[in-house]
């Protein structure tokens, strides 16, 4: 199995949804693993295979590999797609962990109760129209991608999150055109725009039965 990159989370997006697009941009392949029982989860603790018994895990280059922002680091490191310099870097972890800051929202919705729902996804329209797509408008009015000259981990976050937030308000990037064409744009690359077809390993949107099984294998009670 060394030579292959299996990735151990849910049959859902998560935090796991990040890695299968960057990887997927990178043109590696890679193999799931889909936990639905406490006991899988329990096996994974015992044979120490999660350093802070949390996943995603992500088995790649004979490591296993937890910590979700380690994962996309090494994975952007590894295929050139994290800048040229320290600068350049830097630049594109902040633009991440922006977009990072939407997404972990937008993932929590499913777990919060119907009432809070509406208020959370008004909260979350706001901050994302007033505090969040403003900057990557402004950072990609003079240049086809966030950071320098070439595509970066950055740019496939924000594609993601932008197809995201669609999912939520269809309308939301109207006020956008920059980013509206970047999307387009980054649409339009061949291993995205099939990734984007049906059949492919791009996760729905979760649904009750992603819920269940996530509070099934964590064992908890809601």
């Amino acid at each position: 199995m060394s030579g292959k990159v299996v990735l151990t989370y849910f049959n859902g997006r998560g935090k796991m949804e990040s890695i299968r697009w960057l990887l997927t941009v990178a043109g590696v392949e890679f193999e799931e693993v889909n936990m639905t029982k406490h006991e899988e989860y329990v096996k994974l603790l015992s044979d120490g295979a999660l350093l802070f018994e949390q996943v995603p895990l992500v088995e790649i280059d004979g490591m296993k590999l937890v910590q979700t922002k380690a994962i996309l680091n090494y994975i952007a490191g590894k295929y050139n797609l994290y800048g040229k310099d320290l600068k350049e870097r830097v630049m594109i972890d902040m633009y991440s962990e922006g977009v990072r800051d939407l997404m972990e929202m937008i993932m929590m919705l499913p777990f919060i109760s119907p009432d809070a729902k509406k208020t959370k996804l008004e909260d979350i329209e706001r901050k994302a129209t007033r505090r969040y797509i403003p900057v990557f408008e402004k950072a990609l009015a003079s240049s086809q991608y966030l950071v320098g000259y070439q595509l970066s981990c950055a740019d496939v976050q924000l594609l993601e999150i932008t197809l995201m937030l669609e999912e939520k308000f269809p309308t939301i990037l109207s006020k956008f055109p920059v980013v509206k064409a970047f999307q387009g744009r980054m649409k339009s690359l061949p291993a995205i725009q099939k990734f984007l077809q049906p059949g492919s390993k791009r996760k729905p949107q979760p649904d009750d039965a992603y819920v269940k099984t996530v509070y099934e294998v964590f064992n908890y009670k809601h």
